[in-house]
């Protein structure tokens, strides 16, 4: 007899505490987001190869990211981007990166990587900013950037997705999901409080 495993993500279960918080801090977990590290010459050919091959130009101005039609583009470094997307399989973004680029760079799956996290909600900034250092407010973090950090004890991949402080996401190591997912709980413990304002 067969058994067919149910693949899980690290914060399979959670769900439903996520959804006790109120709208105003929304957690939602995206585990299967397919991920590679991308490492060329931005001024190359190959660059030019990737852009082309993902409908979207590399960014090379530091601490941004950019959106194509089926992947985000995020800047880690002068020669280095973390691809991700919800869309494709990991294989097929590895092995469709690994074409474009050819020999003139380096391609690697790091699915496992990390898990990710989309934070929403007129509350998202004051709950991050108890645990991170980075100036969140639009003018120091509009929308388009992205910066490694701390959140907690815990080191992410911030996203801001809009301009309007209400819109993040948080690409952290699988194995701090947990102690993240708990850490965001915890500190949006304030805004769940029946009393609050009271």
């Amino acid at each position: 007899m067969t058994v067919e495993l149910q693949r899980t993500g690290p914060l399979h279960g959670w769900a439903e505490r996520f959804a006790e918080l109120p709208d105003e801090v929304q957690i939602v977990a995206e585990p299967f987001v397919a991920m590679s590290d991308l490492r060329l010459d931005a001024t190359g050919p190959a660059a030019a190869a990737v852009a082309e091959h993902l409908g979207v130009t590399l960014p090379t101005t530091p601490s941004t990211w950019v959106h194509g039609h089926t992947v985000t583009v995020i800047w880690l470094g002068p020669d280095e981007w973390l691809v991700t997307s919800p869309f494709l399989a990991a294989e097929a973004l590895e092995a469709g990166l690994r074409r474009a680029v050819g020999g003139a760079g380096a391609v690697i799956d790091v699915s496992a990587q990390r898990t990710t996290l989309r934070l929403r909600g007129a509350h998202v900034r004051e709950v991050l900013a108890t645990g991170c250092a980075i100036d969140l407010h639009p003018r120091s973090f509009p929308a388009g950037s992205a910066v490694q950090t701390t959140l907690g004890l815990a080191g992410v991949v911030l996203l801001a997705l809009d301009d309007t402080v209400s819109h993040y996401q948080v690409l952290v190591r699988s194995s701090f999901a947990r102690y993240l997912a708990s850490w965001l709980l915890d500190a949006a413990t304030e805004y769940t409080d029946p009393g609050r304002g009271a």
